[in-house]
């Protein structure tokens, strides 16, 4: 077939049905026979539970059942992921309650309306226990604990066990401490299931909004006590996920045994404000010091770094352990780096995964870092990393945390991205207004990055060629947003010549498509698409044979045309694939096939991203006037799609620099859990990006392709700080925290102008000292899963 579809802009094929309504969502189905479930939950952060009254609930009108945590004692949900196997959290609370919104019963009702009415029946008795609530206070002596049995809220840790200066004794050295807020994951679709008992060949059956079918249907039929494939598990169109729903939770699962027990169908759908106590992301303090000579480059690395894994050992909170420490290097050639993490359990909502998951956090301590050692050294902050870079002809490369980079040229997006942006002029007209004394100033702010996507794992994909010559893919991967119809049709397309229209494509439902580890980690083309192409390239093998016996030609001669085969050389020789499918069906060829893609080894993204703003030294208010983003993903197969990946993750990288920060008072109160408190972006706080990509394809896969899921998001938020930094450089601030908010943007004004900023450093919790140590680099918590 002339020419490639691969790298050429195709709309995407999902967007109709979406944008007509024609898709459904799991809170979009309805019936008389469904039961609503509703949750009560705990207005207290850390309390003992001492009784739960439900008879007035159990007499209410429409109420089918009312459960607690002594109704599902029995029953538990292996979490997808946490930092202690020893954290056990229960379906309901049971003795206590460990963060506001921790569900403590659950209302079964024949309608909505009449589960909340009977929700506010349920008594509780509560006795009040003191609250940790922030990450670096929980470790103190004396701090409340949440678990008494665990002795401390150290949850897990790692550390080397040599913690002296990786750098010699006349090194430069330079150190900040830096801040990477909590934040709400927030996506337009909360969490969501409906679980229908005996339906069709399956003891139960249910839609849930996941990122991982297969992973949530093993979960939760485990908690039900069934063999898994006794469970069918669907996802339906998913609104938006960004690792906030990573395979199944306990509200699910007590919605399952409710279903069980009452033999009826249930549905739950989260509110809003259940949604922002349900999905946190970020939560890292990060004691940074970075070991220098004269000219700039570096001699050692040290890292002492707490990540809030909220209640129960929330796995976001072991991100320092596990991808933050692995991309702690950044783009960087460093010789040695000493490191130590603590993932601490407060009484907050459980932290778990935002888009890009412990990388985003290493990229924003690394950029900050050169940044300020810029500053201090004089020189330009593009000189200072291109001082540093690993080279390209370095590749692969192996870092002192572990990671293997596959392939790369960290230097290309850089000075592309420097190029776009016209950097000097931006400089010049920064120096212009400083000079002018005008109140609003430019700051420009530069991060260079590299990520890691896909990771070493397996996926599968299926392709069929029906009688009429279309054609159906699945795939194990599962979206919620991405385009993975689009992709994946473009690639059987390319390889069959079957028009885009003529495929369907099944994923997300464990009883159509086989297997598969869902989405996450951008690992759904590299892995998914791989193993699509190559399951088209088997079918291809077996209908070029029936071709040439149709066309009486010599297999090599048969090469593959729009809608099916012809023989090279030969105009009017063509045979369409449905005459193959037919002559196939008469000698019993199935032109079907699957494969499972294996990577032993993940790839690694990279790329630079230039932002612009405004600030007004009045009001503290910081406005971005550009943003350019230059990442490269390896090979672009659909330039649409991952142009809207990094609008997407830009905004979102944004988002958190200047705006997005989830808050809790002393009490543990959220104080930031409705969109009227949580500042969200709406498309009047966007600009309009500039991206581009540059191509390094990567050698692991067949389609030479790399994830972009995450990499705009990670590229974007340390960009964006260091442009305001920038912008009040001159009155001699040297670090703010996120988010950059015109509060804390005023203050530091106000601050550099009277002389009292205060020094951006300060010693770690002593708790870094008592934590063991692990000379093989690994977590000093053999059950922590990261």
């Amino acid at each position: 077939m002339p020419g490639s579809l691969l790298g050429t802009v195709v709309r995407r094929v999902e967007d109709p049905d979406l944008l007509v309504g024609r898709s459904t969502f799991v809170d979009n189905e309805q019936g008389p026979d469904l039961l609503h479930a509703v949750f009560v939950r705990s207005p207290f952060a850390h309390a003992r539970v001492l009784s739960v009254d439900t008879a007035d609930a159990a007499a209410a009108a429409g109420v089918e059942a009312v459960l607690t945590g002594a109704d599902l004692a029995d029953r538990t949900l292996r979490p997808f992921a946490i930092a202690d196997k020893r954290l056990v959290r229960p379906l309901l609370a049971l003795d206590k309650v460990r963060y506001v919104g921790e569900p403590v019963a659950l209302v079964v009702a024949r309608t909505r309306a009449q589960a909340v009415d009977a929700a506010e029946l349920v008594e509780v008795d509560y006795d009040p226990l003191p609250v940790v609530v922030d990450m670096e206070e929980a470790l103190a002596d004396g701090a409340p604990l949440q678990f008494d049995d665990l002795g401390s809220n150290v949850a897990a840790s790692r550390k080397d066990d040599d913690q002296s200066d990786p750098w010699p004794a006349d090194a430069r050295v330079v150190r900040v401490r830096i801040e990477n807020q909590r934040v709400a994951t927030a996506p337009m679709e909360g969490h969501a299931i409906l679980v229908r008992p005996h339906h069709g060949d399956h003891d139960l059956s249910i839609w849930l909004t996941t990122q991982q079918p297969h992973m949530a249907r093993d979960q939760l039929a485990a908690c039900a006590g069934l063999p898994r494939e006794r469970v069918r598990l669907v996802a339906p169109h998913v609104g938006g996920a960004f690792g906030g729903k990573a395979g199944a939770n306990a509200e699910h699962a007590a919605v399952v045994v409710a279903a069980q027990q009452l033999d009826r169908p249930v549905k739950w759908a989260e509110t809003r404000s259940e949604s922002m106590l349900s999905m946190h992301g970020r939560g890292q303090v990060q004691y940074a010091e970075l070991g220098l000579d004269d000219d700039g480059r570096i001699l050692g690395m040290r890292l002492r770094l707490v990540g809030d894994c909220g209640a129960y050992g929330g796995f976001g909170g072991t991100f320092p352990l596990g991808g933050t420490y692995l991309m702690s290097q950044g783009v960087y050639e460093i010789p040695r780096i000493t490191y130590a993490a603590i993932a601490s359990l407060t009484n907050t909502a459980p932290v778990g995964a935002f888009r890009g998951a412990g990388r985003p956090e290493a990229a924003a301590l690394i950029e900050r870092l050169m940044d300020v050692a810029a500053a201090e050294l004089g020189l330009a902050p593009e000189e200072i990393r291109r001082r540093n870079l690993i080279p390209k002809d370095a590749f692969p490369y192996r870092t002192v945390t572990g990671a293997r980079y596959d392939v790369g040229d960290f230097d290309l997006p850089l000075r592309e991205a420097l190029r776009i942006a016209d950097v000097d002029a931006a400089r010049a007209e920064q120096r212009r207004r400083r000079e002018a004394g005008e109140v609003r100033l430019l700051g420009i702010g530069i991060a260079t990055y590299v990520e890691i996507t896909g990771f070493a794992g397996t996926e599968f994909g299926s392709v069929e060629v029906h009688a009429d010559g279309s054609a159906t893919v699945s795939a194990g991967t599962s979206a919620h947003g991405q385009g993975h119809a689009t992709s994946f049709a473009m690639i059987v397309s390319d390889r069959l010549g079957i028009p885009m229209e003529r495929i369907s494509f099944v994923q997300s439902d464990t009883a159509r498509v086989r297997s598969g580890g869902g989405t996450g980690g951008s690992r759904s083309l590299q892995l998914g698409g791989s193993a699509i192409g190559r399951a088209a390239g088997k079918v291809l093998d077996r209908a070029r044979e029936i071709a040439a016996r149709l066309l009486e030609a010599s297999g090599a001669d048969i090469e593959v045309v729009d809608g099916g085969f012809a023989v090279r050389g030969v105009p009017g020789a063509a045979v369409g694939w449905a005459e193959v499918a037919a002559e196939a069906a008469a000698q019993g060829v199935v032109l079907a096939d699957t494969d499972d893609f294996h990577s032993e080894e993940a790839t690694f993204p990279f790329g630079c991203h230039v932002s612009i703003v405004e600030v007004d030294t009045e009001t503290g208010l910081v406005t971005p006037v550009r943003h350019i983003a230059v990442d490269d993903c390896g090979r672009v197969l659909n330039p649409l799609l991952v142009e809207g990946q990094q609008h997407g993750g830009a905004l979102q990288g944004i988002s958190q620099a200047l705006w997005e920060h989830f808050v809790y008072d002393e009490d543990g109160n959220p104080l930031s859990a409705t969109f009227a408190d949580y500042t969200m972006p709406t498309a009047a706080d966007a600009i309009s990006f500039e991206v581009s990509t540059t191509e390094t394809p990567t050698p692991l896969n067949p389609l030479g392709a790399k994830g972009i899921g995450e990499s705009a998001t990670i590229g974007s938020t340390p960009a964006v700080q260091n442009a305001v930094v920038d912008a009040l450089s001159h009155l001699g601030v040297r670090h703010l925290d996120m988010p950059c908010t015109p509060e804390r943007v005023w203050r530091a004004i106000e601050q550099a102008r009277a002389g009292t900023l205060p020094d951006p450093w300060r010693e770690p919790p002593a708790a870094f000292g008592t934590i063991p140590g692990d000379s093989a680099g690994g977590s000093s918590t053999e059950s922590a899963e990261i």
